[in-house]
């Protein structure tokens, strides 16, 4: 399938540089069937859900996954932001000015952090390993900094609010390099209007890696190379869903993480096994979704894969026009921005 059919002119004004306040403010497009587009905010939510269906959430919290600093024998400046833990000590990392650094070279950081350059890979990324005993998570506190998406790190630098507003509430496992973006909305206030409603949350974990923001580069989807990312579903949250489905009720994935792990771990009866590994599923328009009935998620780029996991769940005419329309009526976009809840 070609990739400019997922593309669209976005207005640069419509990039969200920052959340609204409080978070459940922001507004949400409601795409369902095919009935007109309906614009809603996500205060909504409870009432757009049935009782007996399940939110299915992101836990993974976002590392300060972004380092500057030089090598070590030489002035060349480098930039490094992580993409996948591979062990206690190394990470895969897209390096700025990578051409400089060669295999064996030692990179220095700030606050005393250095890693040695090991190997390099067919994507692009180089295997970091870090020096020292301290674990890698503390030496990035004291080195790194929140790893912005470069829609909004290439027009603001990254400043002390982004430290919590870059964060979801039900981040609790260490690893992710991006934030499950759709759980930003999320409030206590919100939470307990879902709760009271009689609509079920999980939680699986996900590890967002830096590729998510790499752009499509072939022309054709068949031609794209998925970026993999380590993911992981317990069994009683697998039964639990399960349970869910048996009973009537909808599984509705907050964010397309939570729907890639939950696609990856499903059967063709509609079932969700446990899973613990990594994913490279790749969704496009002809695939049949399995482990999902909805999906709240923000507006994401042209061109994107999640551009085409969106339209492979609601048919890619339907999400043009939606996007046409959220454009039209000044919605919000990106990681910042405002939300859209669909269900096919």
């Amino acid at each position: 399938m070609r990739v400019d059919l997922f593309d669209f002119e976005l207005p640069q004004e419509r990039i969200a540089l920052r959340p609204v306040r409080p978070r459940d403010a922001a507004r949400m497009l409601l795409v369902r069937g095919n009935e007109p587009f309906a614009d809603r905010g996500v205060r909504d939510l409870p009432d757009l859900l049935n009782p007996g269906d399940v939110l299915v959430f992101n836990d993974t919290r976002v590392i300060p996954a972004q380092l500057e600093g030089r090598r070590a024998n030489g002035e060349a400046k480098i930039g490094a932001t992580l993409h996948k833990r591979i062990d206690l000590r190394r990470w895969q990392a897209f390096v700025r000015n990578a051409k400089r650094v060669k295999i064996g070279d030692q990179l220095i950081f700030g606050g005393g952090v250095s890693a040695i350059a090991e190997e390099r890979h067919t994507d692009g990324s180089i295997t970091l390993m870090f020096e020292g005993d301290e674990p890698v998570e503390v030496l990035l506190d004291r080195a790194g900094t929140m790893p912005l998406p470069p829609y909004i790190a290439q027009k603001r630098g990254v400043d002390e609010q982004d430290l919590s507003d870059y964060q979801t509430m039900f981040a609790k496992e260490d690893g992710a390099v991006a934030a499950p973006t759709a759980s930003l909305h999320f409030t206590p206030d919100l939470i307990a209007a879902i709760d009271a409603r009689g609509i079920g949350r999980e939680t699986l974990t996900l590890h967002v890696g830096a590729g998510t923001f790499l752009p499509v580069k072939a022309d054709d989807t068949d031609d794209h190379a998925m970026h993999s990312e380590f993911g992981r579903i317990d069994a009683e949250t697998a039964d639990r869903l399960n349970a869910v489905r048996a009973a009537g009720g909808r599984i509705i994935a907050v964010g397309t993480t939570a729907l890639r792990l939950l696609e990856s771990a499903a059967l063709p009866n509609r079932t969700i096994q446990p899973f613990a590994g990594d994913t490279d599923i790749f969704i496009t328009p002809g695939y049949t979704f399995n482990g999902v009935d909805g999906l709240m998620t923000n507006f994401h780029l042209p061109k994107s894969t999640l551009m085409m996991l969106v339209s492979a769940l609601m048919g890619r005419d339907r999400m043009m026009s939606a996007y046409q329309h959220a454009i039209a009526q000044e919605y919000r976009f990106y990681s910042y921005g405002d939300s859209s809840l669909l269900l096919p």
